[in-house]
């Protein structure tokens, strides 16, 4: 049984990943809007005008006024993927799907293999059946080893998607996700391929066991209680209440964990978060606790039809390969 939880984990993970990825490109954008007001470069001077311009803050100074710039205003999903669409057409929302198919392969084939080998494992032998606090250690442990695996597709993923949005002559232009890795290691050295692991790790350790173990304790719950079958319909249930568990409990991780990786550093300069805690109280300090919830919607609007596509096509892909 070892080896075809990982295939049917992996399997299910790639079309999961690869029909929910414009969702999750649009998220990518989302979170990073705000940041570059929140956190001016150091690099640019701020102008000097008089105070006579509207919609912007004005502070008097020597020799002029300090004119701060207004924040822009926030788009929400449907403006953020028509931007997308019309700037860099369909191609543009499939922009890092490379990088996702990667990151599946890796991340959530080892996190699914490994999370039904640790249920197999510590399952009551009598009843078969797996007590909630042990889904949730086995999540955790399963995410965690996953997500140290995946975290350069990760990055290369973020990077890739978050392009579109920087002005051409910055934009790093990676053709591929082995493109993308292979720049990073070249240019800013090995480690960089794992910038953000703390975090990734972190937040798929909270991901998988939010995710895997609702789902197991909904669907289990459903069918003791005699609510529906088991089929189709319990599956759909118990995968979009997994996906809006896993939601809620990932989303400020997910917002920090994409400013990190995005960050660009530049030679001789001090970089812009030192690490998780400090781009946390930047932002939180910058743009307000609520910030933290960035992209909740393309979050929620992602991981419930991700969650239900992985554990419908599960579900499926078990009962194809359940001879075998």
């Amino acid at each position: 049984m070892g080896a075809k939880g990982f295939v049917e984990g992996g399997i299910a993970s790639i079309i999961a990943g690869c029909s929910t990825h414009p969702l999750d490109l649009i998220k990518v954008r989302m979170q990073l809007q705000g940041e570059n007001h929140a956190a001016p470069n150091p690099n640019h001077h701020i102008q000097l005008r008089p105070a006579f311009a509207f919609n912007s803050t004005t502070i008097a100074a020597p020799g002029g006024h300090l004119h701060i710039p207004p924040p822009p205003p926030k788009a929400g999903p449907v403006s953020v993927g028509l931007k997308i669409f019309q700037t860099e057409g369909v191609a543009g929302l499939f922009s890092g799907v490379s990088a996702t198919v990667l990151r599946q392969t890796l991340y959530s084939t080892t996190r699914m293999g490994l999370y039904e080998v640790f249920k197999q494992k510590w399952s009551d032998p009598n009843s078969g059946t797996l007590p909630l606090g042990r889904k949730i250690a086995a999540g955790l442990i399963a995410g965690g080893i996953g997500a140290a695996v995946g975290n350069p597709a990760d990055v290369a993923m973020v990077r890739m998607q978050a392009d579109g949005r920087l002005p051409a002559s910055q934009r790093r232009n990676y053709k591929s996700v082995v493109d993308a890795i292979s720049q990073m290691a070249k240019q800013e050295g090995v480690t960089s391929l794992w910038r953000g692991s703390s975090l990734t790790v972190n937040r798929a350790m909270i991901v998988t066991a939010s995710q895997l173990a609702s789902y197991d304790q909904f669907k289990e719950t459903i069918l003791e209680k005699g609510l529906m079958k088991d089929g189709l319909g319990t599956h759909v249930t118990a995968s979009f209440a997994a996906g809006f568990v896993a939601s809620v409990a990932s989303n400020p991780v997910d917002v920090i964990k994409t400013r990190v990786m995005n960050m660009r550093v530049e030679p001789g300069m001090a970089a812009p978060y030192s690490g998780a805690l400090d781009c946390a109280l930047k932002t939180v300090r910058a743009e307000g606790p609520m910030a933290l919830y960035k992209g909740f919607i393309p979050t929620i609007s992602r991981q419930g039809p991700f969650t239900v596509v992985l554990f419908v096509t599960l579900e499926q892909v078990r009962k194809i390969l359940k001879d075998f």
